[in-house]
């Protein structure tokens, strides 16, 4: 009764919303967006999620001739229902869901979700509407062409007739996390960024996962709330479903194989060809781009399924440099492991690891002096890694070393208990490969433990025993 209630209240709060301003409505999170979706369900009752679906593509506007090839136009016929929308409704959603990037370098189109990543929507809700197609042929061609191989192969084509472009990326912030409206880029963006990549992983792992469910009523607002909104546990990921946006790289990477991801991307591009531009691949044409989408694939599968996913330093809130960074000198030969000691127990969300972030911050520049927070990356248990000093610039973690090697902190106090398994394998396995494939680990490198360098208990006597058996670790 009472989470009717609520349920309830928050309808009325998002109805009164919708029609007593215009111009302020709801922020660009996905939580909204789920609210939205739910607001449809419940005003149509009855109505099929496919015919929801549609009715938001409709409002969105995204229909051209690729689109329409798999799912078929969203103009009704006479046999068909529409979900009712008001206007004011209708501009939040193509808001929300009409992706691009503008001259001043803002995506739009891409909203936060709750885990601190950003998602563009419409890959996301095209894989859901692709998989609850009839059982054809056409549904299961139309899944990753819908999702992620078009704008993967477009991002390839233009990263290679343009000398300015970048092949995948970048990351950006959001001008607000509570009430997030702006996203801004780091830097010049390709076709793919990284909100569309995840928007077209988080519509290939839904669309899969509606598809084997086909038989089970659908509640897309459900659905979409589960994957996004989950609440982890004390243990983190360890006894979490897999099925949530967390584990949106690992899950991908279960799922789909890159020859498969080439062969798709491939396909989208011939397709594209022929629907937009009107004319035919030749072989030869063909033979030159399948070259090129493997190496495009190729990159796609160390930045996005072999790399750890690590939330940038303005989407924490970190305070400026204070003072001239020291550029590194790469590959570097060394990993210092840490623990935080304080804050002393892991950090289960995005909010509270944003938040330990900036405290560490804080005590690291206001008491002890130093112009950043020390640490290279950081460790939380809610499945992500945040960026401290980063890649290139020189920390301030491990006295006398600092220059030779990164220095990763776990957040928590592992004296006597440890970090989660799924958060030391995203360390011990996933930073440390990607860091070694990108050329900033030498291969060989070795990893130690804050205390064998520097006369301290860090990182804890529990933690510090399980790293003896990781396989770089190495005596002093």
């Amino acid at each position: 009764m009472e989470e009717h209630r609520a349920r309830c209240l928050t309808l009325l709060v998002v109805l009164f919303t919708v029609h007593a301003d215009e111009e302020v409505t709801f922020s660009q999170h996905m939580d909204d967006v789920i609210r939205v979706v739910e607001l449809l369900e419940d005003r149509n009752p009855g109505l099929e999620p496919l015919a929801i679906l549609r009715g938001l593509r409709k409002a969105a506007g995204n229909e051209d001739e690729f689109i329409q090839h798999f799912l078929g136009t969203t103009k009704p016929d006479i046999t068909s229902k529409t979900p009712v929308m008001d206007p004011h409704l209708s501009h939040f959603i193509r808001r929300a869901m009409l992706h691009k990037v503008t001259k001043s370098n803002t995506e739009e189109g891409v909203v936060l979700t709750a885990d601190g990543t950003t998602v563009a929507v419409t890959p996301v809700l095209l894989g859901i509407e692709a998989a609850l197609l009839p059982k054809t042929r056409a549904r299961v061609r139309g899944l990753y062409p819908l999702t992620l191989a078009r704008i993967l192969g477009l991002s390839f084509q233009h990263y290679h007739s343009s000398v300015r472009s970048q092949r995948l990326g970048p990351d950006g912030c959001w001008d607000n996390v509570i009430t997030p409206q702006v996203f801004t880029l780091s830097e010049k963006s390709s076709l793919a960024t990284d909100a569309m990549v995840n928007g077209g992983m988080d519509g290939v792992i839904l669309g899969m996962e509606v598809s084997a469910q086909s038989k089970h009523p659908l509640n897309l607002s459900s659905l979409l709330r589960r994957y996004y909104s989950h609440r982890l546990g004390t243990d983190g990921l360890g006894a979490a479903p897999r099925l949530i946006s967390r584990r949106r790289r690992e899950t991908f990477r279960e799922l789909v194989r890159p020859p498969l991801l080439q062969r798709q991307v491939v396909k989208s591009l011939v397709l594209q060809q022929r629907l937009i531009q009107h004319t035919q691949m030749s072989a030869q044409d063909k033979e030159e781009l399948t070259a090129l989408v493997r190496d495009g694939v190729e990159e796609f599968v160390q930045k996005y399924m072999e790399c750890p996913a690590i939330i940038p330093r303005c989407q924490w809130g970190a305070e400026p440099y204070r003072g001239t960074p020291t550029l590194l000198s790469l590959p570097l030969s060394f990993m210092y492991i840490h623990h935080t000691h304080t804050p002393s127990q892991p950090c289960l969300t995005f909010q509270q690891c944003s938040a330990d972030m900036r405290s560490m911050q804080r005590f690291h520049q206001d008491v002890r002096g130093w112009d950043d927070i020390g640490y290279s990356f950081v460790a939380g248990s809610d499945g992500y890694l945040y960026e401290g000093r980063g890649w290139h610039w020189q920390g301030a973690h491990t006295k006398g070393y600092n220059s030779k090697g990164y220095g990763v902190s776990f957040i928590g106090d592992y004296t006597s208990s440890l970090p989660s398994q799924h958060t030391m394998e995203l360390v011990r396995d996933r930073l440390a490969s990607c860091a070694v494939r990108g050329g900033r680990l030498v291969g060989n490198f070795t990893l130690h433990g804050h205390r064998q360098l520097v006369n301290t208990f860090c990182p804890g006597d529990a933690f510090f025993a399980e790293i003896k058996s990781w396989k770089h670790f190495g005596v002093v």
